[in-house]
């Protein structure tokens, strides 16, 4: 099955898509957004604060509550070049909380801009405000980027200092400076975990009074936390897919979210794709607990569901993962995944998708690809011919999957 889905070309996932239909700035209101909906193989449209009128009564409704943080950092040389530094995933310490509440010192995996104007000196940056000194070093070239270890002065935490002096990473597909709207709006209402250096941009339609609708029907959101990586805006430069390698990103799932999929009693809605490429790892993850083989680091690779027939069902593996959490003590799974969501690939938890319109050529298409089928092309002509804003700022679509899998 790897060597067929391998063989997909990035080409047939491709689409014109003017520079006027990417949302260059989010609507004054969040929910007026337009909401495109695929149902029963028909599109039709509505406006994203009805939402809960598609969603049946009791639905449980999974969101990334992962939140945006200020990861561009930018040092002037004495000489007057500018080296921007941007802030990946921590190295030491490796987890995200203990790194942002470091004191003093905090090592990170970094892409770099500018990177021939930094030579081995130290970059320092006056912060008056906070009455901060902050002073990165390169610490190690790594296959992708530079590791850096920051160092600063005074009491602040590392989360308070980026906040201070950084600047929110907007898409740089946007091609305009980050403002102070963004410093809110690239952020969802719901954003709690500090870790991602890019928006999950299908939460940003929801607001207070979506939920409040929402609540009506008896659903109440649920959450997972995935850290948004850089990589969500690598491009698939390889024409076969197989050719292309999955960046990895940092998920956190807790027992009790586990337990509500385990029963299988609610539709399903998914918030986004980085919402979905987690419940996916989680039931590749219970797979692995149903065969007695699982065991920490939990990580899911890129290519594990393509490489033998699995007839495990979703709610197997799903209580399979319960138990095996309920008796480690584990409340709070930390794992990591680089699975790779393609045509061919089947989705088994999502009953329904709320997403944003994405690239053409992405890994992202692919995803939607394996859940509608060719379908993505009308999809997608339908709202480049109905106006429709794309991309991270832009309008919304729910999916409802024609093949949900038990």
């Amino acid at each position: 099955m790897i060597e067929e889905i391998g063989r997909i070309k990035i080409s047939d996932y491709d689409y014109e898509l003017p520079d006027y239909r990417i949302a260059k700035h989010p609507l004054e209101k969040r929910d007026e957004s337009k909401l495109l909906i695929y149902k029963d193989c028909k599109i039709s449209e509505s406006v994203f604060k009805n939402i809960s009128e598609l969603l049946p009564n009791n639905s449980l409704l999974i969101a990334n509550n992962t939140k945006v943080v200020k990861a561009r950092l930018k040092f002037r040389k004495q000489t007057g070049a500018l080296v921007e530094v941007f802030l990946l995933e921590p190295v030491e310490p490796s987890d995200y909380e203990t790194s942002f509440g470091s004191i003093g010192t905090s090592t990170w995996k970094c892409l770099v801009g500018n990177l021939k104007r930094w030579k081995n000196e130290p970059l320092e940056l006056e912060v008056p405000k906070l009455n901060v000194k902050l002073i990165a070093c390169k610490q190690k070239i790594l296959t992708e980027g530079l590791e850096v270890k920051f160092s600063w002065n005074g009491d602040i935490t590392f989360a308070q200092l980026i906040e201070g002096i950084g600047e929110i990473p907007i898409p740089p597909y946007l091609n305009r400076a980050s403002d102070a709207t963004d410093v809110t709006r690239y952020q969802t209402v719901y954003a709690k975990p500090e870790g991602s250096v890019a928006a999950p941009t299908a939460g940003l339609h929801f607001t207070k009074d979506v939920f409040t609708s929402l609540a009506h029907k008896g659903i109440v959101p649920d959450y997972v936390t995935l850290h948004v990586g850089a990589g969500t805006f690598k491009p698939v430069k390889a024409e076969n897919i197989d050719n292309h390698e999955m960046h990895t990103e940092h998920f956190f799932v807790s027992k009790e979210l586990v337990k509500k999929i385990a029963t299988g009693n609610n539709f399903i809605a998914i918030v986004g794709t980085t919402t979905l490429r987690t419940v996916e790892s989680l039931y590749w993850l219970g797979v692995r607990a149903k065969k007695g083989t699982l065991e920490p680091p939990f990580f899911v690779s890129q290519w594990e569901p393509y490489q033998e027939s699995v007839s495990v069902s979703l709610s197997d593996a799903y209580v399979a993962l319960y138990e095996y959490m309920n008796s480690n003590r584990i409340d709070i799974l930390s794992a990591s995944t680089q699975i790779m969501i393609a045509p061919g690939y089947k989705i088994r938890v999502a009953d329904a998708l709320i997403t944003n319109f994405h690239q053409p050529r992405s890994t992202l298409l692919l995803l939607v690809s394996a859940l509608v089928g060719d379908m993505w092309r009308d999809i997608y002509k339908y709202a480049l011919e109905n106006n429709f804003r794309f991309l991270s700022y832009g309008d919304s679509n729910i999916l409802f999957n024609p093949n949900k899998l038990e």
